[in-house]
């Protein structure tokens, strides 16, 4: 039965900038691809309606794995909805992916929920994946570096 996962995080950065961050196609590939892997968005028209198209690729192998899918809700600074599905018919099914992002005192409460998540993939390993990606887009969106002269 496919797995759902449910992630939660509070990062030191507005709302603004967290949610710009899932959909900005160079920051995604900075932050999105767990630990060991590199990113490339093939294509991606971030609204509502709109499709994208990533792959990551294993940096030891040069092996890698596609997936894309469709935006089903923008609400900017507040919610992105939307599927993914990957290339590999192994991996078959349709996964939901809902990304709240909710201001509080010290920044942005993100709660992130990927439904369908196919069997052949551990929970755990989805957790691990997404935990990794997480504390790279912290130390993207939590910077504060001033405009140079």
């Amino acid at each position: 039965m496919p797995s759902t996962i449910r992630l939660h995080r509070v990062l030191q950065a507005p709302p603004e900038r967290v949610y710009r961050a899932f959909l900005d196609p160079d920051a995604m590939v900075k932050w999105l691809p767990p630990n060991g892997f590199t990113g490339k968005i093939h294509h991606m028209d971030a609204r509502v309606g709109g499709e994208y198209k990533m792959s990551f690729i294993n940096f030891s192998t040069g092996s890698s794995h596609s997936f894309g899918g469709q935006y089903r809700e923008l609400v900017p600074n507040e919610r992105i909805s939307y599927t993914d599905t990957f290339d590999d018919p192994g991996l078959a099914g349709e996964m939901q992916a809902t990304v709240a992002f909710k201001e509080v005192s010290c920044g942005t409460e993100v709660h992130i929920t990927q439904e369908g998540v196919p069997d052949v993939i551990p929970a755990e390993a989805c957790y691990l994946g997404w935990q990794e990606s997480l504390m790279l887009l912290a130390k993207l969106v939590e910077a504060e570096i001033p405009d140079g002269p």
